[in-house]
């Protein structure tokens, strides 16, 4: 009975954790305290403001009522007021054609809203 009770339990908590690792997350967080995002996945919601795109790479950056941010991309970059969900580890120091932007998304996927 008790090894049914912590099992429960702990399945219950990752389901928890789970769950609060999907939620979309503020641009204006990650922008306010990088140093907790680096290196972390992290899910943003915003529109397409600015793209660039060569050969299916290239960098974008997304507005949400928050702020900004640039997101890199090695899968297609989403024309501009495209609404898109990205999902990706955020990166300091990154470079687009050789411009530094700092705090930055490297992209794992993302998905255009209708």
């Amino acid at each position: 009975m008790n090894k049914r009770i912590i099992c429960t339990g702990a399945a219950a908590s990752a389901a928890i954790l789970l769950l609060s690792a999907c939620g979309s997350v503020k641009i204006a967080r990650i922008n306010a305290d990088p140093s907790r995002y680096y290196n972390r996945t992290v899910h943003v919601d915003g529109t397409v403001v600015n793209s660039v795109g060569v050969l299916g790479t290239g960098g974008y950056q997304i507005q949400d009522e928050t702020g900004k941010i640039f997101v890199l991309s090695r899968t297609g970059v989403p024309s501009s007021g495209s609404h898109v969900s990205v999902t990706g580890n955020v990166v300091g120091g990154a470079q687009i054609l050789g411009q530094s932007f700092g705090t930055a998304i490297r992209e794992e996927h993302h998905r255009v809203k209708d």
